[in-house]
């Protein structure tokens, strides 16, 4: 049996979550970023209450197979936005499609369907949280940032930060962290 779980984002969840099922007697035969697989199926009040104190630690289990799409999609973008070198001419709907292995075009309109922005501005924002949390570590340039995000320039770059945040590169980087979004915010 296999569970979707919404909002592991990076390993620290992944601790989290084999920590409660762990605590709840739940043994797995793997757990992965939004999904965990069970040796055997727990049962529904065993079920109800890992569920519960999922919830309580800010996941949700999925039990919806358009949430379970959704969620897919998400992690596969926020991972591609993570690793931190995105090609600069990198096809969205290449990826997704063959990651997912359906049509671009069917996974883009459940998308907006569901979450009420475009896969394409869902990867903007991972891709401006992203620059948001480099540019308060101040360790790259903005040059460098626009690099390893996939920006053609700069200039790309901090046309898309503008618009999506409504400052300059710059001044969110003189008015520092307290503007950064949690991940699991962004939608």
């Amino acid at each position: 049996m296999k569970l979707m779980i919404k909002n592991m984002v990076c390993p620290r969840c992944i601790t989290s979550v084999e920590r409660l099922l762990h605590d709840h007697n739940i043994n797995t035969t793997a757990v992965r970023l939004g999904e965990v697989e069970f040796s055997n199926e727990p049962g529904k009040e065993q079920l109800d209450r890992f569920a519960e104190a999922l919830g309580k630690m800010g996941f949700e289990l999925l039990d919806d197979q358009k949430k379970q799409l959704i969620d897919r999609l998400k992690t596969l973008l926020l991972q591609e936005v993570q690793k931190g070198s995105i090609e600069e001419h990198f096809s969205l709907s290449k990826f997704l499609s063959g990651a997912i292995h359906k049509d671009y075009s069917n996974l883009s309109r459940l998308f907006s369907e569901v979450e009420g922005i475009t896969l394409e501005q869902y990867f903007i924002l991972q891709k401006i949280e992203k620059a948001k949390e480099w540019l308060t570590y101040g360790e790259l340039t903005l040059s460098e940032i626009a690099w390893k995000l996939g920006y053609s320039s700069t200039q790309h770059l901090s046309s898309q930060f503008k618009k999506m945040t409504g400052m300059t590169p710059s001044q969110f980087k003189n008015l520092g962290s307290p503007l950064r979004k949690s991940l699991d915010d962004l939608v």
